[in-house]
């Protein structure tokens, strides 16, 4: 049973960082992309970073590309997500997810993801 436990949210003010972790375990590493996904106000779940475990490959939704990292301790098994230059659009809950994938580059389609996380609220105040 593949289980997600995220935390680091938190209030930041505009222009601070946050880092986002996500502990992980219960599947096969080499054959799952993480993802993290954010519901915010007024908005759709969208999909923010994801990288895919066999290849290292990630992909970003565009607002953030230039400003979030998404990366990984396979020792601690946790992926993390480095959000830089925070802005008050990107205040929601961030959710971590896997899905089982053989592609190289993982989506961002919160539909593909199996397993989900509780959650993690971030405040940018504007």
């Amino acid at each position: 049973q593949v289980q997600l436990v995220e935390s680091g949210g938190g209030l930041v003010q505009p222009g601070g960082s946050l880092r986002l972790a996500c502990v992980a375990s219960g599947f096969d590493y080499g054959f799952y992309s993480v993802g993290w996904f954010r519901r915010t106000p007024g908005k759709e779940r969208e999909g923010v970073a994801c990288l895919q475990n066999a290849v290292g490959t990630a992909n970003y939704e565009a607002s953030v590309k230039d400003r979030f990292v998404i990366s990984r301790d396979k020792d601690k098994d946790t992926w993390y997500l480095q959000m830089n230059n925070l802005k008050p659009e990107d205040t929601g809950a961030y959710f971590c997810a896997s899905e089982w994938t053989t592609q190289a580059l993982c989506g961002l389609r919160s539909s593909t993801y199996d397993y989900w996380g509780q959650g993690t609220q971030v405040t940018v105040p504007s």
